[in-house]
């Protein structure tokens, strides 16, 4: 029975949660800095779509391996140069922060489209052959390996490095990092490039694990349940991560269930169920910290 549970749960877990776990962490490096970036839903659909296209355009002249491994680097490259619009809004021109990165998430909810009916005359990208593969007993993709090295880096850079330090600085106390001598705004940018970078990471593995092509609903959501994660674990690299698995594991729950044919209800249930198990948490967690300091 546990083994059957390892076999079927765990790597599909791993799975679902890996693309959470890297744009929670993208997320959390920009919070740091003092912007909040809620376009990350937008930054993993244009990481989405340029790895799709381009893994389907390069897989049969470059084969599997190189092709995913150009198609990942791409959408970093992308979701960071489309960061660059959130950053110069928000830091150059101290534009609202949410208001930005909802424009990202609509732009992309439109270019993805635009761009696709472009190149495959149609409203998403052409499916490719085979997608990231997984190369353990358990069949754990690769993208689950990456997101334990983006926590790692992330840990180390935030908690044990001068830049690490800086950049939290800056998001607590701009005035006093910048009567430090810290490049405030030079630093808000780098944060918010690495975020969406990493953002796009999460995009191009998530489709390239979970999907065989690119449509314009593909993303649904997995954005603002990542910005959940870091609320939830309370901008902190283990708590998000720890809520990342969490809101994964609802989800893989939540797939398993709706896809077996024993259950009488509504499939539709099932796909709501992980962003009802992420709002209650949200709302007891806060209810909770309420609480403790006398709030209710």
């Amino acid at each position: 029975m546990s083994m059957t549970f390892i076999q079927t749960f765990l790597p599909l877990a791993l799975t679902i949660s890996a693309p959470i776990i890297l744009a929670s962490m993208g997320g959390l490096i920009s919070e740091k800095s003092g912007i909040v970036n809620i376009g990350l839903e937008g930054l993993m659909g244009f990481g989405a779509f340029t790895a799709a296209t381009t893994h389907v355009l390069l897989e049969s002249s470059l084969g599997n391996e190189l092709s995913i491994t150009i198609a990942l680097i791409l959408a970093m490259i992308v979701a960071t140069i489309l960061s660059i619009i959130h950053a110069f809004a928000t830091i150059t021109f101290k534009s609202n922060q949410i208001i930005s990165g909802t424009g990202i998430n609509l732009l992309a909810a439109g270019l993805t489209v635009f761009f696709a009916q472009l190149i495959f005359n149609q409203e998403h990208t052409k499916p490719f052959q085979i997608g990231m593969k997984g190369y353990t007993m358990f069949h754990i993709y690769p993208s689950a390996l990456i997101a334990l090295i983006v926590i790692l880096l992330t840990w180390y850079i935030l908690n044990k490095r001068v830049f690490g330090l800086r950049l939290k600085a800056c998001g607590e106390s701009p005035q006093a990092a910048s009567g430090a001598g810290i490049p405030v705004s030079k630093m808000q940018y780098i944060g918010v490039l690495l975020g969406g970078s990493l953002a796009g990471l999460a995009g191009a593995s998530m489709v390239l694990t979970q999907s065989i092509q690119y449509s314009g609903n593909f993303i649904n959501g997995t954005g603002f349940i990542a910005l959940a994660a870091i609320n939830f674990g309370r901008w902190r690299v283990g708590g998000v991560t720890m809520a990342s698995l969490l809101f994964g594991s609802a989800m893989t729950i939540a797939h398993m269930i709706g896809s077996s044919s024993a259950t009488y209800i509504p499939r539709e249930f099932f796909l709501a169920l992980p962003y009802i198990i992420t709002v209650l948490s949200l709302v007891f967690f806060d209810y909770i910290k309420m609480r403790r300091i006398g709030s209710i």
